[in-house]
């Protein structure tokens, strides 16, 4: 089965089959293990050893912690791609997305300021709805382009509170996913 995966602006072709993996046509050899009771793993590559955390964030998306990084990845087969392809649609939004509120509230704190880099799981906005506090987290590595919330004040369902640009993180020399 052929996928591709694509983490920020690279795309990977991944090929599984009976002659094991193969990356953008070369054979790798990884080994992955589960850590007993924990979404983490282990992954042995190249003779390195990596700890890897991924959680699914949308259908076909996931979020990756690797050694410190955040990355968003994508990932899609063969046929959804050559669908897309066909059809000229995209791979749904790419790059962040504003922050909106979730539902209607009180915006208690700020988190961040106009031009401040954020990764995937940082707190941005803190929000009061229904007696409860929720605060609202970043879901890919981003610069605040603009702050359109403050402390006090109420918001709608979808009132945009943060604008975020598109921060591109330059892959590691040789870098496979």
């Amino acid at each position: 089965m052929r996928y591709f995966v694509t983490i920020g602006s690279r795309t990977f072709e991944v090929e599984l089959g009976a002659h094991g993996m193969r990356v953008d046509g070369e054979d790798v050899h990884p080994d992955l293990a589960e850590v007993d009771g924990t979404e983490l793993r282990t992954l042995l590559l190249g003779g390195r050893s990596h700890a890897v955390l991924a959680s699914r964030a949308e259908r076909g998306e996931w979020i990756l912690h690797l050694e410190g990084r955040h990355l968003r990845a994508e990932v899609v087969d063969e046929r959804t791609r050559a669908i897309r392809e066909m059809t000229g649609t995209g791979g749904g939004p790419q790059g962040p997305r504003n922050l909106l509120a979730p539902m209607p509230g009180l915006v208690l704190a700020v988190e961040v300021g106009e031009g401040d880099e954020v990764f995937p799981g940082q707190g941005l906005v803190i929000v009061e709805a229904m007696k409860m506090e929720n605060e609202l987290k970043s879901d890919s590595h981003a610069r605040v382009r603009s702050v359109r919330a403050r402390p006090g004040q109420a918001v709608e369902k979808g009132q945009i509170l943060l604008e975020l640009d598109a921060v591109e993180s330059p892959p590691e020399e040789g870098s496979k996913p």
